[in-house]
């Protein structure tokens, strides 16, 4: 029986044997944020959105142009109609060459554009041997709408909004990535201590079936209790078979969101941070700071944009002028000489007449689509605020339920302890001491589910406000 009573004291002592424990959770985020596909991802899309707005902000600047075509060759059978009426065909082989020059201004208050173009063109007949020149010295043009839709002055109010937006979504997408770790964490030691829980039960259920046995032997147990140890027995086998896929299933995903291949073991995280969030506080942090909100605005914006299109596109009055200096020639340098002036003026508009209430749906379509915004912008704010409200309320719960889940770990491994020790001497069978070891390990992983929900409501609180509460700092800083 000493023999018996020495292993079944080694199998109780909870000794964790998978591995050294290397990461916390801090170290294992780092890493995420770092060396992830995830991240790696947020990242490229953080700079696409950069470059957009590069590209926006170029059509506001001048813009220097050189065009044209290398020469170019034309053979082919023109139609002419001779004085008798006569139509014959006759063969016209060319070679032409052109190149312009052209300085472009966007006017963004009135939505035209100013320009300043120099060209020449070259002609050659081949059959004839003949050419000609034409060069335009300068010319000044200006391309106006009178009535119409403005993008760029549109594109100047929302542009900017949307860029800021998508930096603000950045570090959102950071935190989200952050959120997702605290979960692949979790799953991972509580797969780790389901491991570790079935390893240890089956030592245990090893142990006990011995003992039970020879109880059988010398009569003192019945052949019941033996069949029913010897099942458990065969459970704790499929349980610890089962409990090792899952690790390694765990361990697998938690590697492949990290982007690593080397072996690694988990700190549970213990240590929490002592905040106090006051929820005026986190909800005036998430309005200042959340890229929703700016979204808020820019929406509101967008469907502004689309009543005063619909508005300005009913009627259109277009204006282009021009003035230059043009010469020709046989030689280039003759095209240049006495140059004569150039004006044009041209004025299109285009009204309807009869649209069979097209204009009119058109605008009553945006209206619409504005008042729609209005409603659900509205309620996605509520939505978000409500949001926030509930989550800095959970807080002080999430630290309380760390608490009461630490505390019943340690009374239930006490319990169990205590119906190990009375199990040994006879005054409590099997079921009974199976009970306590059921609690014991149900406690231990409400502790760890009460941690996890607690650093998912941290990062959460991180991501909805944009603010660090433990190191009060914010998370993201205007450029």
């Amino acid at each position: 029986m000493n023999k018996y009573l020495v292993t079944l004291w080694i199998a109780f002592g909870w000794i964790s044997s998978y591995g050294q424990i290397n990461y916390s959770l801090e170290d294992i985020i780092q890493k995420v944020k770092v060396q992830s596909t995830r991240s790696k991802e947020a990242e490229t899309r953080k700079e696409n959105r950069y470059w957009q707005y590069k590209y926006y902000q170029s059509n506001y600047n001048p813009q220097l142009r050189l065009q044209g075509n290398s020469p170019g060759y034309n053979r082919d059978f023109n139609q002419n109609r001779l004085d008798d009426g006569t139509i014959v065909f006759q063969e016209q082989e060319q070679t032409f060459t052109y190149a312009n020059l052209s300085l472009q201004q966007p006017l963004a208050i009135s939505g035209g554009q100013i320009s300043i173009n120099s060209d020449v063109y070259r002609w050659k007949n081949i059959p004839l041997n003949s050419r000609s020149w034409n060069s335009t010295l300068i010319n000044i043009k200006i391309d106006q709408p009178i009535i119409g839709f403005n993008p760029l002055k549109w594109d100047k109010m929302t542009e900017p909004l949307r860029y800021e937006e998508s930096k603000r979504a950045y570090v959102e997408e950071m935190e989200y990535i952050s959120s997702l770790t605290v979960d692949l964490f979790f799953d991972y030691l509580d797969a780790q201590i389901g491991y570790d829980i079935a390893r240890f039960n089956l030592v245990r259920n090893d142990t006990i079936y011995n003992i039970e046995k020879g109880r059988y032997n010398i009569g003192t147990t019945s052949r019941d209790k033996l069949l029913q140890v010897e099942l458990q027995l065969l459970r704790s086998q499929q349980q610890l078979t089962q409990a090792k896929l899952d690790l390694q299933s765990s361990e697998l995903e938690i590697k492949t969101f990290i982007g690593i291949d080397e072996a690694f073991d988990l700190i549970i995280p213990n240590q929490i941070p002592n905040l106090k969030v006051n929820i005026d506080e986190a909800i005036n942090y998430a309005s200042a700071n959340r890229s929703d909100f700016i979204a808020f605005e820019r929406r509101q914006l967008e469907a502004d944009r689309q009543i005063a299109q619909a508005k300005n596109n009913r009627y259109r009055l277009d204006m282009t002028a021009s003035y230059g200096l043009t010469g020709t020639g046989q030689n280039l340098e003759d095209s240049f000489q006495e140059p004569n002036n150039q004006q044009r003026l041209n004025i299109q508009f285009n009204i309807p007449i009869i649209d069979w209430g097209r204009n009119k749906a058109s605008m009553k379509t945006a209206l619409a689509n504005k008042k729609l915004e209005s409603y659900v912008i509205t309620q996605d704010q509520r939505s978000f605020l409500q949001e926030i409200t509930t989550l800095v309320a959970q807080f002080e719960v999430l630290k309380s339920q760390i608490e009461i889940s630490e505390q019943s770990d340690l009374v239930a491994q006490e319990r169990y302890n205590v119906s190990q020790n009375q199990y040994l001497i006879g005054k409590i069978d099997i079921t009974n001491l199976n009970i306590a070891l059921t609690e014991k390990d149900q406690a231990k992983r409400s502790y760890l589910a009460a941690l996890r929900s607690y650093w998912k409501a941290y990062f959460n609180l991180r991501r909805l406000t944009l603010y660090d509460f433990s190191h009060d700092e914010l998370l993201y800083q205007e450029d």
